[in-house]
């Protein structure tokens, strides 16, 4: 349990959205490490995952897997449990739980449910990916993941009269198809692609979508989850340097 101003802070009876790490461990708020702390459960996509920070952190919590692949069957047990007044905490693998992810279904839920929900504020990637990427950040429209079959198209058509700063996630396995879709679309527009945000090496490479796409062309293996920031229709084109920042 953590004291702030001569506060106790600890997990509220509810359900609590915690926020935690996009890679960087240091990177947690001492809120949330006392919400993970007090929970009654931790509610986390991969609980080996969520093991790695719990114990950098000397925390010990009963965990629970709730994931697009078992969401349906979790769910009667996590509202019950929230009926009964339990303290549960939601985390994702990393950043803020609800976003692109299946935690977003739960809070809807349990709002249906009339229970409480409550959220420890911290890391997203995409606003750090922005926030890095040299691009506008006044204003800006988060995507989330594209669709990968149905739909995608129609998202990407949508998109090119989208004057707004656009990010995007997406997998290793997806990156060049999606970049090269996003110039097909909306133009040789500039850039920026985030990978290993916060960690030893992360990287954001700028420059113009063509120019990115050589980039990564030209590598024989593409590791880690990537954030992709484009500029919107109509910003102002300036010089960029097409480097990975290291």
């Amino acid at each position: 349990m953590v004291t702030n101003n001569d506060e106790e802070i600890s997990c509220p009876v509810g359900l609590t959205l915690v926020a935690t790490p996009i890679g960087n461990l240091a990177d947690v708020s001492h809120r949330a490490l006392a919400v993970l702390h007090t929970a009654d459960l931790v509610l986390c996509e991969d609980t080996r995952h969520t093991q790695i920070l719990l114990r950098h952190w000397d925390i010990e919590a009963r965990l629970l897997s709730y994931g697009a692949h078992n969401l349906k069957a979790r769910l009667p047990q996590i509202l019950s449990k929230l009926r009964e007044g339990a303290r549960i905490a939601l985390v994702s693998d990393a950043g803020t739980p609800g976003i692109s992810d299946p935690g977003a279904e739960l809070c809807r839920r349990a709002l249906d449910a009339d229970l409480p929900i409550h959220a420890v504020s911290g890391p997203a990637a995409f606003v750090h990916a922005l926030v890095l990427s040299g691009l506008p950040t006044a204003r800006f429209v988060f995507e989330g993941f594209l669709p990968h079959k149905k739909g995608r198209k129609t998202r990407l058509a949508s998109l090119a009269d989208e004057p707004r700063t656009i990010i995007l996630y997406e997998s290793p396995y997806r990156l060049l198809k999606t970049l090269r879709e996003l110039h097909e679309y909306l133009g040789n527009r500039q850039a920026a692609v985030a990978r290993e945000l916060t960690k030893r090496f992360e990287e954001v490479v700028r420059g113009h979508l063509t120019d990115i796409v050589e980039i990564f062309e030209k590598r024989e293996k593409i590791l880690g989850e990537f954030v992709i920031v484009v500029a919107g229709k109509g910003h102002k084109e300036e010089s960029v340097q097409c480097t990975p920042r290291l």
